[in-house]
């Protein structure tokens, strides 16, 4: 088990501005019903439906929406989504991968295609960069549940396989058989997890510059902004320097 490297959560932040809220509580929504379909509309005995709660509450989705989408798929009236991984290229050699839900495959594709080579990227093949990554459970906290030592000596008896601590957050990483075993296992010591979800860890990282990293934000905004899209992954790393630079 590594120590307390410094690591960027790969995951690209979600606006928190009044305009980008409705589209992150849609998509909340949409993975609490997809999560809801694919086993028991219960929390308790679905763990990803569980993971979409503890996100969506932790994001502020309202009880009532969260308990609406469950009962949508529960009442067999929910939309048909399915779930596609996009592969591609940004400035400077990056990699990511876009996870979606979508009930029609051709508008996302096109999307996906549009929003990568008008921002500086190209749409790659099926699994053209995933071999590059990692797919592992990571678990996020806050700063506020502790220091680097407590939460890496939690984590190390509930049985993950690595810890990364910043002054952001932590982030735990398990195997991807036992996130959610971990993630109850770290509750009684930790609190409730800000995230409990499965990621895209890259076996490394690529340093962009100031011109690049401009480049590369533009471009997965622009893929995040798509409502079929849940999720942006990547291999880049952006320094503090470069990130205060671009404001």
């Amino acid at each position: 088990m590594a120590g307390h490297s410094k690591f960027k959560n790969i995951m690209h932040r979600k606006g928190a501005q009044d305009k980008k809220r409705g589209a992150l509580f849609s998509k909340l929504s949409r993975e609490i019903t997809v999560a809801a379909r694919s086993g028991l509309p219960d929390p308790n005995m679905n763990a990803r439906l569980r993971a979409a709660v503890i996100t969506a509450r932790k994001e502020g989705l309202p009880k009532e929406n969260i308990e609406r989408s469950i009962n949508k798929a529960s009442g067999g009236d929910a939309d048909a989504y399915e779930e596609i991984r996009y592969e591609g290229f940004g400035p400077g050699g990056v990699s990511l991968i876009v996870e979606t839900l979508t009930d029609n495959r051709n508008r996302t594709a096109t999307n996906v295609r549009l929003g990568f080579s008008k921002n500086g990227g190209n749409l790659g093949a099926p699994n053209s960069v995933s071999h590059a990554f990692d797919r592992l459970g990571l678990i996020s906290y806050p700063a506020s549940a502790g220091d680097a030592e407590k939460v890496f000596e939690a984590a190390l008896e509930a049985g993950a396989e690595d810890v990364e601590s910043s002054e952001d957050g932590h982030s735990i990483w398990t195997a991807l058989d036992s996130l959610h075993e971990v993630a109850k296992a770290l509750e009684p010591v930790l609190g409730e997890a800000e995230g409990v979800k499965l990621a895209w860890r890259p076996q490394t990282q690529v340093t962009v510059d100031e011109a690049q990293a401009a480049t590369l934000l533009k471009l997965i905004d622009a893929l995040d902004d798509d409502d079929d899209v849940q999720t942006v992954w990547g291999n880049y790393d952006i320094s503090d320097d470069v990130m205060e630079k671009l404001g």
